[in-house]
């Protein structure tokens, strides 16, 4: 009858060992894709703010401005 009881007990233990095995893989699985959209949206976000910077720059740029003054001195 002892013997019965452990090996019940040895079969429920593995048997939970490997449902809280799956759910850690699984809420790891869920947290490494969220850190990887998170990571790429940042890099998007990256890259667009690069690009108004750029676009900034090249509006400020004396000699940007100055050819939009000659424009506008030439139309009036």
């Amino acid at each position: 009858m002892k013997s019965r009881f452990y090996f019940v007990f040895v079969v429920f233990y593995c048997t939970a060992l490997a449902i809280f095995t799956v759910h850690l893989r699984t809420a790891s699985d869920r947290t490494f894709y969220r850190l990887c959209l998170v990571h790429t949206q940042r890099s998007r976000l990256k890259q667009q703010l690069e690009k108004k910077q750029l676009q900034v720059e090249a509006m400020i740029n004396p000699a940007a401005v100055s050819q939009s003054l000659d424009d506008k001195e030439q139309n009036n």
